[in-house]
């Protein structure tokens, strides 16, 4: 039997993708018996959900300082000093930088001063796609890049965008995101799902953080177009800046009445677990873990043909895919899906076959583990 691990792990600590995958494999990690450390400003999204056994997770701290020198925090050395601290005092044999910046750039820094804890980073998509392409940010973001000891990236997309856009010849592991499928599974709830739609009702579900990107006004013309045909309600699930705009389009549209912007909601299994069909408008997602979480409970997605949203709904099968932007053939998805339980049976339950196949946490999971070895195994602990 292999040894067990004592890994750092550095992470945005909100509900986003990112936080959710990292937050989700330490946990996961933790169960097979190694030593996870979180490092970071507040106690992860995901982990904070959760009751922590004796053996870990452990969470540490990074503090904020105010030094009169300084003009504004700089959190990656704040990050980098707590991490030397935790590799030091904990034995910590390897860190795990999900995102290129600023959690690698630190993590890259107390390997530099510890000597030790050779660096994983993961991409997720916009530290390569929004962040590292800033010219402000695209020198750190290389360097980070191709100073990691051992680099993964959550889709094929993103992986050859990373080296197209850092003309890099960097290897880069792709490792998908993973869905726990026995959280995320249907809900036959008649009297909860009453709380959201009636009988005759089909229930749509979003769930974003709500920035351009994803696009929420087309959910709601995507919607006004559903409701103009057939009876349907729409749960909004998450917060962001294209919140305000969304109620106002809704407004606009005449189906605000049909429309509940939840907010973060926290038992978002259970909702996407009692609704009928997934949209997903993006226009740019490195893979779409709010799409496979959605598949998992059965539900088909309706979603752009955009990044790596391919890779993880399958057109035709799992869901209906269209072009950015286009909204009237989103809608005529959504209803074709929604206008024959025949063909959503279908789809659903090929959507959560595909969840449960090919991106369980026990094809996964292993994946990184072999990858921590294999970087301990050359770079040393």
């Amino acid at each position: 039997m292999t040894s067990p691990l004592d890994i750092a792990v550095l992470c945005h600590t909100g509900a986003g993708g990112s936080g959710v995958v990292a937050t989700e494999l330490g946990l996961l990690m933790t169960e097979l018996g190694h030593a996870v450390h979180f490092v970071g400003p507040a106690v992860p999204f995901r982990l904070a959900t959760r009751r922590c056994a004796v053996h870990g997770p452990y969470f540490h701290q990074i503090g904020s300082y105010a030094y009169a020198l300084f003009e504004q925090p700089y959190p990656e050395l704040s990050a980098a000093n707590t991490l030397t601290e935790v590799i030091l005092e904990q034995g910590v044999q390897l860190t795990h930088a999900h995102y290129a910046i600023p959690h690698a750039t630190a993590a890259l820094h107390a390997h530099a001063i510890t000597g030790r804890a050779p660096v994983v980073t993961t991409l997720h998509g916009t530290d390569v796609t929004l962040v590292g392409a800033e010219p402000a940010f695209f020198h750190t973001t290389r360097h980070a890049i191709e100073r990691s000891h051992h680099v993964t990236a959550v889709s094929q997309f993103l992986a050859d965008q990373t080296r197209e856009v850092f003309q890099t010849d960097r290897e880069i592991e792709v490792i998908h995101n993973f869905v726990d499928s026995q959280r995320f599974r249907p809900v036959h709830d008649p009297q909860l799902r009453a709380q959201f739609a009636q009988e005759d009702e089909a229930l749509l579900i979003h769930v974003s953080n709500f920035r351009p990107v994803k696009r929420v006004n087309d959910v709601i013309d995507v919607f006004a177009g559903v409701a103009a045909e057939r009876p349907a309600r729409l749960l909004m699930v998450g917060d962001g800046p294209e919140r305000a705009p969304a109620l106002e389009r809704a407004q606009r549209l005449g189906v605000a009445d049909r429309v509940a912007f939840l907010g973060s909601f926290p038992d978002i299994e259970t909702v996407l677990g009692l609704s009928d069909l997934f949209l997903l408008p993006s226009s740019n997602e490195s893979f779409g873990l709010s799409a496979l979480e959605a598949m998992s409970c059965e539900l088909p997605v309706v979603a752009t043909r955009a990044g790596g949203i391919p890779e993880v709904v399958e057109h035709g099968v799992s869901g209906l895919l269209a072009g950015v932007g286009d909204v009237d053939a989103m809608t005529h998805a959504a209803l074709e899906i929604l206008g024959d339980p025949a063909v959503r049976t279908r789809m659903g339950q090929a959507a959560r076959q595909r969840a449960v196949e090919v991106f369980h946490p026990d094809r996964i999971v292993p994946q990184y583990l072999a990858a921590y070895r294999t970087t301990l195994e050359r770079w040393g602990g």
